[in-house]
């Protein structure tokens, strides 16, 4: 009866579930279908979407954000892919999009009145149509997206007042309405949690509410002066009354004192505005200089000065099958902060405005021409592999080149061998280890028989190697070292990585990688850096420092401490040990091929018995 029971329960739970999907792709296919309608809808002077209706939509349709559980469409970015006209009244099927929670369509050639359809989206939180050609009123009744934070209208053609509404937006944080033709007097938005407002660049009259008086001037600039007669300086109080009746004949005059306060408070004033406009300003020339960060570029915005231009590779390109949807300005306004910059430019992790991370590779020293760094850009981006990092896109320019990656938060592998500078290393067992020389060699081989058999990777290295979602290495930053400049005397944690035949980084050969992976190895069996100090301070190359140490027959001395804990584990390592010291042969033709590296790193699989008390069962796939 139990056994019945339990089935019962078990079979209801699967049906369940089945139902479940079944009303889950029920209600993608409503979005699916909303998204075809949309496409059908809309002209473009560019290539079609790649929204093919045999394809996923969460994961190749470009522009298209769903869901953690993929059943809804919640984001839709479309900028600067050449959308021209207008949308159609009242087919606007965006507007069955009930979850949306993100919709861009900025930078394209939309013209017509303001979409009322897309009041049906009551999620709707992040709206950008800025740089379009729309006309014509605002929407009366704001109010109707309650969840809206972001609201960017600016660079258009619209018209009429600055509707009340506005003010019903508690939680909107950014407003930019701004080069427009919107006139008449602003409303009082009282909007406690605005932190970011410009209206300028319109035809609005009339004085700043004081729920507005706490924006600087500058976002009310190119409307009537009477927007700019308000200050923060102080307000004198009324004469006291027993002064008053002192000496009538001041009466109405200020006090020395007073008058003194004035002069004393405009000069500080003064001197701030004067310091203000300076730190602006060098604050702008270290953005451009040193991206990332807001790029400011005065009235006009990167699409705009791109697209004037006639090299229409000055855009970013995305690979097919890459269902991001941000240009250039996502990429200069994302907030950032450096991850590295290693041999070949500085890499960056950037915030975009709907919180995704990618990794920006800002390149320097490229020593090729247009042609030739597409053409590479090309075949790296081609390699659609779990142990290699997918190249997202690329941008270039004359004076920019820049390739666009996921984001993997555990860092590199040199980070947790390592740490980062300030912070602890992270403890990385036998298996984990073990994984990742698995996982990056089988990305390596595959990056090997790229271009006819032709591919080199030429710049491997620990703070290249990353963990894919199965925990095994996966490879970054390969195919650069042909489009570089010969690269001057490398600094030594670089120079411990390179096989001793190399001298001309674009001469590489794959042999080359094979010596860098076998480096890799070593740093995974040792925990040391290719290049580190010993106590006296000496600079010690980790290859070299292994090669004496087996040849004195102290092997034993070469493991990492923390492997030492993890019971018959030792013919795994010296197996290990021994595939690392073939791959840093000193003759190049001495060295295995990485498919040949592979084999032998997989029959280094640890067994179940040689794992640590309340290990976890070791993985067999993911590779």
């Amino acid at each position: 009866m139990e056994n019945y029971a339990l089935h019962f329960i078990v079979g209801a739970l699967l049906l369940l579930s089945e139902f479940q999907e079944i009303v889950a792709e029920t209600v993608l296919d409503g979005d699916k279908q909303a998204l075809l309608d949309f496409a059908g809808n809309i002209h473009l002077s560019r290539r079609p979407l790649n929204w093919g209706v045999q394809s996923s939509v969460c994961k190749n349709w470009t522009g298209i954000g769903c869901s953690e559980d993929g059943s809804r469409v919640i984001s839709l970015r479309l900028p600067g892919i050449g959308i021209h006209g207008p949308i159609p009244a009242n087919t606007l099927s965006l507007s069955r999009l009930s979850v949306l929670q993100i919709l861009s369509l900025r930078a394209n050639g939309i013209n017509g009145t303001f979409p009322l359809d897309l009041g049906n989206l009551k999620n709707l939180s992040f709206l950008y149509l800025q740089h379009n050609n729309f006309w014509g009123p605002l929407p009366l009744e704001f109010s109707l997206w309650r969840n809206l934070t972001i609201v960017n209208l600016s660079d258009n053609g619209f018209n009429g007042s600055i509707p009340s509404s506005i003010s019903g937006l508690s939680r909107l944080v950014a407003l930019n309405l701004a080069s427009n033709s919107l006139s008449g007097e602003v409303p009082d938005l009282d909007l406690p949690n605005l932190q970011l407002l410009n209206l300028s660049y319109n035809d609005l009259s009339g004085s700043v509410p004081r729920s507005l008086q706490r924006f600087p001037k500058s976002v009310f600039l190119g409307n009537s002066e009477s927007l700019l007669d308000y200050n923060v300086s102080v307000v004198l109080a009324p004469p006291h009354e027993e002064h008053r009746s002192r000496g009538g004949g001041n009466a109405g005059k200020l006090s020395e004192k007073a008058l003194l306060g004035i002069v004393v408070a405009c000069s500080v004033l003064g001197v701030l505005g004067f310091g203000f406009v300076l730190l602006v300003c060098i604050l702008r020339r270290k953005t451009v200089d040193g991206f990332p960060g807001e790029l400011v570029k005065g009235n006009m915005s990167p699409e705009k000065a791109i697209s004037r231009g006639q090299d229409a590779s000055n855009k970013l390109v995305f690979f097919e099958g890459c269902n991001y949807a941000f240009d250039l300005e996502d990429l200069l306004r994302a907030s950032a902060e450096v991850l590295g910059k290693g041999t070949f430019g500085t890499a960056y992790k950037a915030i975009l405005e709907d919180a995704t991370m990618v990794v920006v590779k800002r390149l320097k020293d490229v020593n090729v021409g247009k042609r030739e760094f597409e053409q590479q850009m090309s075949i790296i981006g081609s390699i659609k592999h779990e142990n290699v990092t997918e190249l997202r896109a690329y941008y270039y320019s004359k004076d920019e080149k820049l390739m666009v990656y996921d984001y993997f938060s555990q860092g590199s592998v040199a980070s947790l061998l390592h740490g980062k500078p300030g912070e602890s290393k992270t403890h990385l067992d036998w298996e984990t280890r073990l994984k990742i020389a698995i996982g990056a060699a089988k990305g390596i081989a595959r990056i090997h028989t790229e271009n006819s058999g032709k591919l080199v990777h030429g710049n491997l290295k620990s703070s290249n190697i990353f963990l894919n979602p199965q925990q095994f290495g996966c490879v970054s930053d390969l195919g650069l070292s042909t489009i570089m400049s010969a690269l001057a005397p490398p600094i030594a944690r670089a120079a411990g990585y390179r096989a001793p035949e190399v001298t001309d980084t674009r001469k590489a050969a794959q042999p080359c990688d094979v010596y860098s992976f076998g480096v890799i190895l070593l740093e995974l069996l040792t925990g040391k850096s290719p290049v580190h100090t010993s106590n006296g301070d000496e600079m010690v190359h980790l290859v070299r420092w292994v090669h004496s140490v087996v040849r004195e027959e102290w092997t034993a001395e070469v493991f990492d401490v923390e492997l030492l804990r993890y019971p018959d584990i030792d013919e795994e390592l010296v197996e290990m040990l021994q595939i690392a010291m073939a791959c840093v042969a000193r003759a190049a033709e001495q060295r295995p091929k990485m498919s040949e590296v592979v084999k032998m790193l997989e029959s280094v699989r640890v067994k179940p018995e040689s794992r640590a008390p309340g290990d976890p069962e070791p993985s067999s796939g993911g590779v």
